[in-house]
């Protein structure tokens, strides 16, 4: 189920939410909301999961998938 999915890379997507904070960061308030609505909008944020399963299933254990996951939810 996409639940069972969702708790097993429940700790990268929360890296991956740290890493479109970080980009997004400005002295700019409209910027800074525009990250928090990327990251809380409510979808289901299949795209930057997708990437982080790839990665597993490919045996990296890095952290770059991060930041390519990020690029793919923006």
């Amino acid at each position: 189920s996409i639940e069972s999915i969702r708790a097993f890379t429940a700790a990268d997507m929360r890296a991956v939410d740290e890493v479109i904070r970080k980009r997004l960061h400005s002295e700019v308030a409209l910027i800074r909301q525009v990250a928090e609505y990327i990251i809380g909008g409510g979808g289901k944020r299949l795209r930057p999961m997708l990437v982080v399963l790839s990665a597993g299933a490919f045996g990296y254990r890095g952290t770059h998938h991060h930041e390519l996951a990020a690029v793919v939810e923006f």
